[in-house]
């Protein structure tokens, strides 16, 4: 029933977004046919005929839905089909999606099911220390090079992070000092990042012992199995160098060194 609402709803907002008129009711036989079905039908039979043009369709934070397996295994196992359906000839054609979630949480997903690998993937990249340095002065931060520095090694170039940082700093006319000695605490402006990530990593305890393993052993890096690696990097909490990773950052190292 949960599915059920929630692909109704989706297909109510295309009709409203699109501005054409609800005939979800229409479409929607949950006796004789499934909400996947109806969902598609709904697309196939109204929506895109309706507008005969070129549709890209964006779908922000999909990763919301990873805590509800019963919605997502079925609705990214549909816009898997609609991805494979619009590279044949027809209406589907018209159709591009946009998907966009965080990689810091996963669910397992049939791999010929999952939308997460098909398309053209895009990765956002970490800052550089010059984009640091020109966003410190669109804040109005008159910081130096060792400043930008010391930040970096805190928070890496994490766009996120560093945003956050700059934001707060400012607003709160604090010192870069102070900043720094209080970020990898529960003190500090990143403690609800921290927590969700230690929630998330005592999910999988044997990826959180791995990445003790690895704040521990930092400065020196340290190889781990392959996929323990691949995860913690998609959570963004270490980089590579070569097939060994370290710490992204100072933040995480300090705050998860002592749990």
């Amino acid at each position: 029933m949960v599915k059920y609402l929630f692909l109704r709803c989706f297909c109510q907002i295309l009709s409203r977004e699109l501005q054409l008129e609800d005939l979800v009711n229409e479409y929607w036989d949950l006796e004789l046919l499934s909400s996947n079905y109806s969902c598609r039908a709904y697309l196939e039979e109204y929506l895109l005929p309706q507008i005969n043009c070129p549709l890209v369709l964006g779908l922000d934070e999909v990763d919301r839905l990873f805590n509800y397996p019963e919605i997502a295994q079925d609705f990214f196992g549909l816009l898997r089909l609609w991805h494979e359906k619009s590279k044949s000839p027809g209406l589907w054609r018209q159709l591009r999606l946009v998907v966009v979630h965080s990689t810091e949480v996963y669910i397992q997903l049939d791999a010929n099911k999952s939308p997460f690998n098909v398309g053209f993937p895009v990765s956002l990249p970490e800052f550089t220390a010059a984009q640091v340095q020109d966003l410190a002065s669109r804040h109005q931060l008159p910081w130096d090079r060792t400043q930008i520095s010391q930040l970096m090694s805190m928070i890496g170039g994490h766009p996120y992070l560093v945003r956050l940082a700059m934001y707060w700093i400012k607003h709160q006319s604090l010192i870069l000092e102070q900043f720094l000695e209080i970020a990898p605490t529960d003190e500090g402006i990143y403690s609800h990042h921290l927590k969700r990530i230690l929630i998330n990593l005592q999910a999988d305890l044997q990826l959180f012992e791995a990445f003790k393993k690895v704040v521990n052993s930092s400065p020196e890096s340290l190889q781990l199995e392959r996929i323990q690696s691949y995860k913690l990097h998609a959570m963004g909490l270490v980089k590579f160098i070569g097939d060994r990773v370290v710490p992204l950052c100072d933040l995480y190292r300090i705050y998860f060194i002592n749990l």
